[in-house]
């Protein structure tokens, strides 16, 4: 079991947009695996690379007693909206009413690079907008409504974690395109 320590609000690395995944190798397996077991230890439903300082395009997620990941997400989201209680690893304690989309469409590859398909509602589709919002650089507060929002930062100041310094943030060792840099 590897537990790996969660970034918190104002770490620089989840601001960052994520860098597509294109080496399906021991590394990219060894990060899934430690996002399955601190998602786990947590616990949560779902947790980004970023979050553990890895700003790669992939998460898991632990939904309905479903395990899984996603590499390289991309959505298709239904016109029809949800509202409901959110939270986040990276902002603990905290969980506000964000609005989402009812049902995604998620489409990416499993961690040995062959294609998959997450489909999925209420939940699932809110936990698999949240995680792909990280590798985006965008948290769940950025979605809230202004008042709401207010309020959440507000809550964030006042946080007993608030302020703690980021780490460094882990890159592939793997050559990328310049455009991730």
């Amino acid at each position: 079991m590897s537990v790996v320590p969660i970034r918190l609000f104002g770490d620089p690395v989840l601001r960052s947009p994520a860098a597509e995944v294109v080496d399906f190798d021991k590394e990219l397996h060894k990060l899934v695996r430690d996002l399955t077991d601190t998602m786990r230890d947590a616990p949560g439903v779902g947790l980004a690379a970023p979050q553990l300082g890895v700003s790669l395009r992939v998460f898991t997620y632990w939904v309905d007693d479903e395990l899984g990941h996603l590499v390289n997400p991309s959505l298709d989201l239904s016109d029809e909206q949800q509202d409901g209680e959110e939270g986040c690893l990276s902002v603990p304690g905290l969980s506000f009413e964000c609005r989402r989309a009812q049902r995604v469409v998620a489409k990416g590859q499993n961690m040995y690079g062959e294609p998959i398909t997450i489909e999925g509602s209420d939940l699932l589709a809110r936990c698999v907008q949240h995680e792909t919002d990280h590798l985006d650089g965008v948290l769940f507060i950025d979605r809230l409504d202004p008042k709401t929002r207010k309020e959440a930062m507000k809550a964030i100041r006042e946080s007993d974690w608030f302020g703690v310094d980021p780490v460094q943030v882990k890159v592939s060792p793997h050559e990328q395109s310049s455009r991730w840099l």
